[in-house]
């Protein structure tokens, strides 16, 4: 019987990874060191082949990696081999790589259509405060003369009530009183409630 021949490498010297695996899931340092010296070449392969950007690759390389030395206890060598276990991850953690670079520039770019839209609210509150002075001035218009002309100097004019007397020639009560009843009809005629 002929033996088998490999060619590059000697098939005795190639570690063990399920059993490199299992001492790193113990904390040993230097098994996890030989565990990265054989999978880092095949994982930054994988991830190079989902995400493209050799930086990014091996950033994400890294992190699987770091995840392994995290992980290792989970690692059940009754479901697959310790390389497909490795590899797994490292495809998983580059596809979550590529759909938060997706996300993230979607995210930019409704960023970036938001900025360029026209100031709605600006608008907005431009139409509003029309329609509000154009209902003032329509319950205004519901007002008597006395009345009117109180409310007008006082929150218009800016003057007190002893000033709009003086200015309407009427006794300091009755431009009291019509103030009052003037604004009792303004809040009504404009909705307001208490």
């Amino acid at each position: 019987m002929k033996e088998a021949v490999h060619i590059g490498t000697n098939p005795s010297s190639e570690p063990d990874l399920e059993e490199l695996l299992g001492e790193v899931a113990l904390g040993d340092h230097e098994a996890f060191a030989a565990l990265y010296d054989a999978v880092a070449g095949p994982v930054l392969g994988v991830v190079r082949a989902v995400v493209r950007d050799p930086a990014q690759s091996e950033e994400v390389a890294q992190d699987v990696l770091v995840e392994v030395w995290r992980t290792a206890p989970r690692y059940r060598r009754e479901r697959g081999s310790a390389v497909n276990w490795i590899l797994t991850l490292a495809h998983q953690r580059a596809v979550d790589r590529v759909r938060w670079a997706e996300a993230s520039t979607a995210r930019e770019q409704r960023a970036a259509l938001l900025d360029r839209s026209p100031d709605y609210d600006h608008v907005t509150e431009q139409v509003e405060a029309r329609l509000e002075r154009e209902q003032v001035r329509r319950c205004l218009r519901t007002l008597t003369d006395v009345q009117r002309q109180s409310v007008t100097l006082a929150y218009y004019g800016g003057l007190t009530y002893r000033q709009v007397a003086e200015n309407l020639e009427l006794p300091l009560g009755t431009v009291k009183t019509r103030l009052r009843d003037g604004l009792i009809r303004l809040r009504d005629c404009l909705g307001v409630s208490r």
